[in-house]
């Protein structure tokens, strides 16, 4: 199970898809004491993957304290990072206090698109140094794309790029209109370009040493099997059944792309909150509507909750919108 905790509102960028709509250090955000009680919580519940993200998890003054907890309590600590902040020191201090891995969000090949997509002049070079200083700390690192219409034709060139630089993995994440992204959410793909790009993320995954994984396109699981293709992953889409995240102030929901809040970890304890909220629980039935309640794939995709949630008027257990299939036999 995998559990992301956004450990500060604060970034050194404003992207332009930000789901977090990050910038500025949010008011009474977690403090350490309060962290290391939920990181307790969190292995209690049985989660295994502890993701730090943000805003920019590094900006956080204690975050290297934070992994050692996590780490001492079983937790396997990864990172959603913009890759800016990883100096050679930084590296280091989080391979000693035993960071499993860092995310590293790179959009494009082209330096001028990503800075924009970024909104930082440098934002480019510095997640590849930062990347760079990953390799040369022996720290593991992958490569993560947001996917939109002006950069989905260099996907498999990105993960070309991720396999020189010595990425273990690349994987591509596709739009849900929250947060900031609302704003830009014709520049998202839809059903036959998702059908498209996913079936050769796919093929492409037959031919490179490094796992390619879409997050928020849970239909790849239905492609790999159709196309007899392997793959270490049991579901899709995981909102609610074996994940969940957790905003800088301590509100549990379910992904980071379904904004509902099943409790505070400051009123109720996240393990509580993890066996017991009524929304967790419903995601848990699977009794999803039309298309994906008829698909026999729906207990390896599910479809994307979240994006059920933004189109259908708040049912996050519509069908998902931009699939093809919906559960037709011989598609």
């Amino acid at each position: 199970m995998i559990v992301s905790w956004n450990t500060t509102n604060a970034c050194n960028m404003y992207c332009e898809h930000c789901y977090r709509d990050a910038g500025v250090k949010a008011e009474e955000e977690l403090s350490t004491a309060e962290a290391k009680s939920l990181l307790t919580e969190i292995a209690k519940s049985g989660f295994k993957i502890m993701i730090f993200s943000g805003g920019e998890p590094l900006m956080r003054p204690d975050i290297v304290e934070l992994v050692a907890q996590a780490k001492s309590l079983g937790l396997r600590p990864v990172f959603g990072t913009n890759g800016t902040l990883i100096t050679p020191k930084m590296a280091q201090d989080l391979k000693a206090a035993g960071a499993a891995g860092m995310g590293i969000s790179l959009d494009s090949l082209d330096q001028g698109k990503h800075d924009r997509f970024r909104a930082t002049p440098g934002a480019w070079a510095g997640a590849v140094k930062g990347m760079e200083n990953c390799r040369e700390a022996g720290l593991a690192f992958q490569v993560h794309t947001t996917v939109m219409d002006w950069n989905r034709p260099e996907v498999n060139a990105i993960t070309d790029f991720a396999v020189k630089i010595g990425a273990v993995a690349h994987h591509t994440f596709f739009l849900v209109p929250t947060g900031r992204a609302v704003n830009i959410k014709e520049e998202s793909l839809r059903a036959e370009e998702y059908e498209q790009i996913l079936t050769e993320i796919m093929e492409k995954q037959k031919t490179v040493p490094i796992e390619l994984k879409p997050t928020c396109a849970p239909q790849f699981m239905r492609i790999a099997k159709q196309m007899g293709l392997k793959m270490r992953f049991g579901r899709g889409c995981l909102a609610g059944t074996h994940y969940c995240i957790i905003s800088p102030v301590g509100n549990v929901q379910p992904c980071a792309y379904l904004n509902i809040s099943a409790g505070n970890v400051r009123e109720r304890p996240f393990s509580e909150i993890w066996a017991t909220a009524p929304v967790f629980q419903e995601l848990r039935t699977m009794a999803y509507k039309d298309g994906c309640g008829r698909c026999e794939f729906k207990k390896v995709c599910g479809g994307c909750r979240a994006r059920a949630y933004f189109y259908h008027d708040g049912d996050y257990m519509a069908e998902e919108p931009w699939c093809l299939y919906h559960g037709r036999k011989g598609f």
